[in-house]
This record gives structure tokens, C-alpha cells and sequence, in this order.
């Protein structure tokens, strides 16, 4: 079990606002600064190809100017390699991205690209970065992640929140949530530490923080959206608050 769950705070979504108009507010770096105040345990950006959001500035900036560890989230693809190994962040999650998807709709097929993802796997490691695949929660790709080295995985939850969203008492939003449940225990035995994330809210936050073998959440687009109504130090302070409570009620069980 693991005592301290971190949070990751992705701002992704403040240069999406910034880029909507051009020029530079808001400013991607500021909403780092003011989630490191609030209790952000790290700072998650995707670098896309089309760079509709966060750009290669941005990165550099945030390398350069946060204290706080970060997260470089990025295709495998050349590219991409070259842009981790000038920056060396902290970590790197390796994600599946297609050009006319709206955010990451599902997981890495880390079974299925073995041969293609070890090269990147074993290069970002040599370089110093904890190295993550983001990936379905399923007992497969768990086991590939761990064949290719990589010792973190990092849990798609999106099927979850979604199932939660339409019924929160159906059992499809359960089936999601055991699916979860059951991948992170893999996760534990196997020796990798593991990570969640995607779509998590205020209300599904509890369920997924509450496993006692999950490391680290990964949460953006809630935060920045829910921003808009009470302000970004307040969103990241009622989740830091939700996710210290879970796992407080972990403990005590």
C-alpha cells in the first residue's frame, strides 16, 4: 500500500484556452506555478504532434522555470524522442495518439507494439526518465508493459468516469470500476508502480484513490474546467482534499 497518493495536475487544457485567441494568456507555466501552491505534487503536459495545445515552449519553460516534477506525456515516435531527450523530464508517459481524436480515447497497445515501443522504452530510461505506459487496465497489457521495462503503468479510466457519468449504481460503472480494482493489484505483483488517470471528477475521484496500490492520479480537464466556476487553487485543493480523505479511509480500514 501507498500511504502518500500523488497528484498530478495536467494543463494541457489552459494553453487549449490560450491557443483559442493567440498571444499568451493564459499562461500554462502560471496554472503550474499556482497548482504546485495548491498541493500539485507534479505538473503532466502532452506535447501532441499538431501541437493544438501545450507547444514546444512550453515545455522548455516548464523544464526551466517549475520546481515541481514533470510529466512529458508523448507519442513514440521520433520526434518525440528527440524533444524528451533535450528536455530530460522527470518522467515520461508514453501515450496512443491519433491526429483527428478530440483527447486519448483508450490505451496504449502495449501486447501488440512490443517491438516498436522497446526502443523508446529502453532510450528514455537510459536518459534518466521514469518511463510510463498508459494503458487499458487489463491483465495483458500489464504483463507487456512489464516485458518491455517500463516500470510504471498508468491506468485508463476513462470507461469508468463515462459509466459513472450515465449510471453511477449500474453494473457496467462497477464491471468498470473492479476492471480497475484487479489491474492495479496485477500491477503490484508484477513490481510496477501504478498510476491512474483520465476523466476523473470530484465524484469519481474517491473510488479510484481508495485502491490502496495506486501511486499517483493524473487529473486535467476536470480541473481546468471546473476553474472556471470557483478558481484553479480551489478545484485542486477540494481534490487534493477527496484524494487525502480516500486514502485516509484506506488506512483506517
Amino acid at each position: 500500500m501507498t500511504d502518500y497518493l500523488r497528484l498530478g495536475v495536467n494543463i494541457d487544457h489552459v494553453a487549449t484556452i490560450r491557443n483559442a485567441r493567440g498571444g499568451g494568456h493564459p499562461d500554462p507555466v502560471k496554472a503550474a506555478r499556482l497548482a504546485a501552491a495548491a498541493g500539485a505534487d507534479g505538473i503532466t503536459a502532452h506535447l501532441r504532434e499538431d501541437r493544438r495545445h501545450i507547444s514546444d515552449d512550453d515545455i522548455a519553460r516548464l523544464t526551466n522555470e517549475i520546481d515541481l516534477p514533470l510529466n512529458l506525456e508523448m507519442a513514440a515516435t521520433e520526434e518525440m524522442l528527440s524533444i524528451a531527450l533535450r528536455h530530460r523530464p522527470h518522467a515520461a508517459c508514453i501515450v496512443p495518439e491519433r491526429r483527428e481524436e478530440r483527447t486519448t480515447e483508450g490505451g496504449l497497445d502495449a501486447a501488440g507494439g512490443q517491438n516498436h515501443l522497446r526502443y523508446y522504452v529502453s532510450s528514455l530510461t537510459e536518459a534518466g526518465a521514469r518511463v510510463s505506459l498508459f494503458i487499458e487496465p487489463d491483465p495483458v497489457q500489464l504483463e507487456a508493459a512489464a516485458k518491455l521495462g517500463a516500470p510504471v503503468v498508468e491506468l485508463h479510466t476513462g470507461a469508468f468516469c463515462d459509466a459513472y457519468l450515465e449510471d453511477p449504481d449500474s453494473a457496467r460503472t462497477r464491471n468498470c470500476l473492479e476492471r480497475i480494482q484487479k489491474a492495479a493489484a496485477v500491477a503490484d505483483a508484477l513490481g510496477l508502480e501504478c498510476h491512474a488517470g483520465h476523466g476523473l471528477t470530484f465524484d469519481t475521484v474517491g473510488a479510484v484513490a481508495v485502491i490502496p496500490t495506486i501511486a499517483e492520479l493524473n487529473i486535467g480537464h476536470f480541473l481546468i474546467g471546473e476553474a472556471i466556476f470557483s478558481g484553479l487553487d480551489s478545484a485542486i485543493r477540494r481534490m487534493r482534499a477527496l484524494m487525502n480523505k480516500a486514502r485516509a479511509d484506506t488506512r483506517s480500514a
